[in-house]
């Protein structure tokens, strides 16, 4: 149990860490993708990726090229509840932002073309998944109302409990918020060994059929650590709390019984008044009990004795909370790897007539089962956590993809481009069906255009549109997506008849998604956390430097 939601919470960073793409696919495997998105239709090395068919129509030889990418995303999640109030470090207030930042230094990709007559045979290595780290120095909200649920609920058990127990001089310790320490880490990378072969039916028509192998890798650290219980600036441990609590009921179960026994020796000594007049006790009793003194004397330990048997009972649940609650004690740590593979067929085709070049591409979708070697060996309390657990197998297949290009040459050097992606997101296997929760798959809508300034230098531009089935069910702070809008420019520049550079920068622009969050019973713990509202939108940024060279 010692893992709850941490588990969940540590692989948030489980899909699409710094790139354009779908759900789970990125796209930017070149620097001609990040000069102008809409590669689709065009003839170039980076179709080896984007167009394989058109490959064919390049030059008879081998073609190399490499591509280095910097890539730079934030992640922000703002989310509001009111349990964050109790929060020490949260100034009162219900709202807080958690940003995690994504670093992706070097993410290479490498295209290879051997072109023979009417042949290309093609290779491709690039990161079409995954690429990078991120990190949450404050953990996510989802996790900090957890500590705030348990803080809340100790506040109504410290309440009831001083307002049964003042009265008798004994209490227990107040609560007034907690504090905690969250952090999570995580990194992904699914690396794709593409081959394949394209062949020209016709000098206008080319058509292209390869593999991919998807290898996945993955690993996740968490730590939640000093977790109190704030009582005004000072704070405490959970179990020096719940050993305040046990020492109140104490003192307070102390005083009732020596109450009681007050009660019983007031009673005694008119039993035994009347017994010193010749009576039994069982008649000095009965004589005893018609005294009104005597009569409120019973019900005084009757009162007493039913407060004593209340406060034993709170006592046992109390106990009960604090094994429930023991796992947080001393904080909680997870690490948690991930690996898996695939293989997928690719087809294309690519189409010219005139001053128009038409292609089309279509990935199948990749079957990928995510194997977890980790520290939390059996499952838990919370389902979610079991996706985890060490051993398993988690399906995470890599959506099918369908893109759609035309390229027009509108004057000699300038050429127009359009392309369309579409990715079934729903036809694909997530844990638990989470692709269900999706309102449809991703459609994107990409523009460009190339201008040969030039014998030597090209001039590119362009921007992509994306748009994801996203519904509120699908959602959560730990893994999410929101629609964008993305531009890109840059140049490539021929440095002789073998050797060319290309330069781009490449940003995304991301939407607000703004949604409530509805009331959460933890059963098992005892806990509720109340409705809220989270916000989330992400910030991309990314250089690339590339090389291609003719043989």
């Amino acid at each position: 149990m010692n893992k709850l939601k941490l588990a969940v919470i540590a692989i948030v960073l489980s899909s699409n860490a710094a790139f354009a793409g779908g759900i789970l696919t990125n796209t930017n495997q070149s620097v001609s993708f990040l000069r102008n998105p809409a590669r689709d239709a065009a003839i170039g090395l980076d179709g080896v990726y984007s167009n394989p068919a058109g490959v064919a129509f390049l030059p008879d030889g081998l073609h190399i090229g490499f591509n280095w990418q910097y890539a730079r995303q934030t992640r922000t999640v703002t989310t509001q509840n009111e349990l964050l109030k109790l929060g020490v470090r949260n100034n009162g207030l219900d709202t807080k932002e958690y940003k995690g930042i994504a670093n992706a230094p070097f993410i290479p990709s490498l295209q290879a073309a051997y072109n023979k007559n009417k042949w290309s045979f093609q290779f491709n290595f690039s990161v079409p998944g995954g690429g990078g780290k991120c990190e949450f120095d404050q953990g996510l909200g989802s996790f900090e109302t957890v500590v705030g649920a348990i803080a809340s609920r100790l506040i109504g058990v410290s309440t009831a409990l001083n307002s049964q127990i003042n009265a008798l001089g004994a209490s227990v310790p107040t609560v007034t918020g907690y504090s905690v320490d969250g952090y999570m880490k995580g990194k992904q990378y699914y690396f794709g060994f593409q081959i394949g072969a394209a062949r020209k039916i016709t000098e206008n028509l080319s058509v292209y059929g390869g593999l991919r192998l998807l290898y996945g890798t993955a690993s996740y650290e968490a730590r939640l650590n000093n977790i109190r219980v704030m009582n005004g600036q000072d704070g405490m441990t959970l179990p020096d709390y719940f050993l305040g609590v046990n020492n109140g009921l104490d003192n307070a179960g102390k005083t009732i019984t020596a109450n009681v026994q007050k009660v019983n020796d007031g009673i005694n000594q008119y039993v035994e008044a009347f017994m010193a007049q010749g009576l039994t006790r069982e008649q000095a009793m009965q004589e005893a009990m018609q005294r009104p003194e005597v009569q409120t004397l019973v019900q005084q330990g009757q009162q007493l004795q039913a407060a004593g048997a209340q406060l034993q009972a709170t006592g046992e649940q109390l106990a009960a909370s604090a094994e429930t609650l023991a796992p947080y004690a001393n904080g909680m740590n997870l690490m948690s790897d991930q690996t898996g593979w695939g293989i997928a067929p690719i087809i294309g085709i690519d189409f010219k007539t005139g001053n128009f070049n038409f292609a089309a591409k279509y990935e199948f979708k990749t079957r990928m089962r995510m194997k977890n070697k980790s520290d939390l060996l059996h499952p838990t309390v919370i389902a979610a956590t079991n996706k985890y657990v060490n051993g398993t197998s988690v399906p995470e297949d890599s959506p099918a993809q369908l893109a759609l290009g035309a390229q027009w040459e509108m004057t000699p050097g300038v050429r127009l481009n359009l392309g369309y992606h579409h990715f079934f997101d729903t036809d694909a296997h997530w844990y638990e069906h989470s692709e269900k929760l999706l309102d449809g798959g991703t459609n994107e809508y990409l523009a460009g255009a190339e201008w040969d300034a030039t014998k030597q230098l090209q001039v590119s531009g362009g921007v992509q549109f994306t748009r994801y089935g996203l519904t509120d069910q699908y959602m959560n702070d730990m893994s999410f997506v929101v629609n964008s809008w993305t531009f890109g420019l840059g140049v490539g520049y021929q440095v002789s008849n073998k050797v060319k550079l290309n330069a781009a920068y490449f940003q995304t622009n991301y939407e607000d998604y703004n949604m409530n969050t509805p009331e959460q019973t933890m059963s098992s713990l005892g806990l509720t956390i109340p409705a809220g509202k989270n916000s989330f939108t992400r910030t991309n940024r990314v250089l690339g430097l590339g090389v291609e060279l003719t043989l």
